[in-house]
This record gives C-alpha cells, structure tokens and sequence, in this order.
C-alpha cells in the first residue's frame, strides 16, 4: 500500500508530526482503541493519523509513504482504500482521498506517544455521550 503526501500537507504537518515518527492510518469510528467517536454515521467516513510511541501490534500493513514516516493500517481498514490514496490540503484542513475522491475532508492527527489508553468503560462511556452528539 502506498500513500502520497501533498507538499501543501506535508508543510502543514512539519510541526505536527516529527520526522521518522512511527504513524498509524486508522478509522475514526469507535472501532478501534484510538477513536472515542461512536455511532453509525461515522463508520468508514473518519479517518486519523495517530502518532505512536512504538508500533502497534494489530496495524501489520506497511504504508509507502513520501514523508518519511514509519506508517502502516490495520488489515481490516484496506477496504475503504483504492488507488491513489493521497493525503492534501483541503481549505486549510487535512483530505484523505483515493482515485474514488474525497475519504474525509476533515482528516485528523492525534499524538497517542504519552497517552494512557482508557478502560474499556471509560471508552464506552465517552463514545456513547459523544455518539449522541454527532449523529
């Protein structure tokens, strides 16, 4: 799988993202223990760029990329993607888009490298009051 950052993103993420970062693609859904989002209206439509410490076990498919990150997916997540995935700057917002178009227009970059992940009660809590709110 291969990924092409738009040098108007890869400018926009130079002080996001320090270079050689170990990056993960994954949803923004409540499918996985990255997202506190929750609801249907967001499945396969919300996607993040999470910074990791060390690399995560589960996201085994290696992602070519342009930026010189350490990236990889979850194999699960490769459905939503087609060919030509890219990453740009879309009205001062990160796009994630395919030869298919725009995946998500608001794609966001979380930094999970000093975060303690939540119980499973606390993740379920905070996706059902933020569930109620966005769908």
């Amino acid at each position: 799988m291969k990924i092409d950052f738009k040098d108007e993103a890869l400018k926009y993420l130079e002080d996001k993202i320090p270079a050689g970062s170990t990056v993960i693609l994954t949803t923004d859904d409540g499918s996985n223990k990255y997202s506190s989002l929750g609801g249907s209206c967001a499945i396969g439509d919300k996607f993040q760029l999470v910074i990791l410490k060390d690399a995560d076990p589960k996201y085994t498919v290696p992602i070519e990329n342009n930026a010189g990150y350490k990236m990889s997916t979850e194999e699960q997540y490769t459905d939503f993607f087609t060919a030509g995935l890219n990453i740009s700057l879309l009205h001062n917002a990160l796009a994630l888009k395919d030869n298919s178009g725009i995946l998500d227009g608001a794609l966001s970059v979380v930094d999970w490298r000093d975060v303690k992940p939540e119980t499973d009660e606390q993740r379920h809590d905070k996706m059902v009051k933020l569930g109620n709110q966005i769908c």
